[in-house]
């Protein structure tokens, strides 16, 4: 009985490592591919929540009703802008950051063309709100307001993920490119250094 005893005691701690080294791998996952997962986010999730609020009765929109937004487009009252913006930011940062390697991800054209694009894209949204909520004689019923507060609050939210994410990377690329600086470094020194060099011989 003790050793049953002790052998359950020793399997638990066995799970808990485990499970925390699982959970450890995913966030590693999820923060290395953070870019991709942010880029996928903008370009589909402001297409579905305005699909949700021009037709709650259908899960996707047609290429019928696409062509009536983009024919009736009015700046002031038209959201069909709002997707297409978070589908051209989002293509054009997942091609600046395909063609970067570790120098120019950590202090090159990717931050810079993501903040661009995304401060953009910011105001633009920022300054269309103004004009769909600023006019309180049009009532278009709870549920389709509340998917264009949605829309609109998404898309905030992510053109600030795309210059949160893009700032990290950058970060985290400049440290890998300091550590592996200071390795050369230290290699080159080792032949400076007689006791060391006898060693390496």
């Amino acid at each position: 009985m003790g050793l049953l005893k002790e052998e359950k005691s020793k399997r638990l701690p066995r799970w808990i490592k485990t499970i925390f080294f699982l959970i450890t791998m995913l966030l590693s996952l999820v923060v290395f591919s953070a870019p991709i997962l942010v880029v996928v986010a903008d370009a589909l999730l402001p297409s579905a929540l305005l699909s949700a609020a021009a037709s709650p009765s259908s899960s996707s929109l047609s290429l019928q009703s696409l062509s009536s937004h983009l024919s009736n487009y009015d700046f002031r009252y038209s959201l069909i802008d709002i997707p297409l913006i978070s589908i051209i930011r989002s293509a054009v940062i997942l091609c600046v950051y395909s063609l970067c390697d570790g120098p120019n991800l950590s202090r090159g054209p990717y931050l810079s063309i993501a903040t661009v694009f995304s401060v953009s894209s910011l105001l633009f949204v920022s300054f269309k709100a103004s004009f769909v909520f600023g006019n309180p004689s049009i009532d278009r019923g709870g549920y389709v307001r509340g998917m264009e507060v949605a829309l609109f609050a998404c898309s905030l939210a992510l053109a600030i993920g795309h210059v949160v994410v893009a700032y990290r990377t950058s970060c985290r690329e400049r440290r890998k490119l300091l550590v592996y600086q200071i390795d050369i470094e230290a290699v080159s020194l080792l032949p400076s250094i007689p006791f060391l060099s006898q060693i390496i011989k």
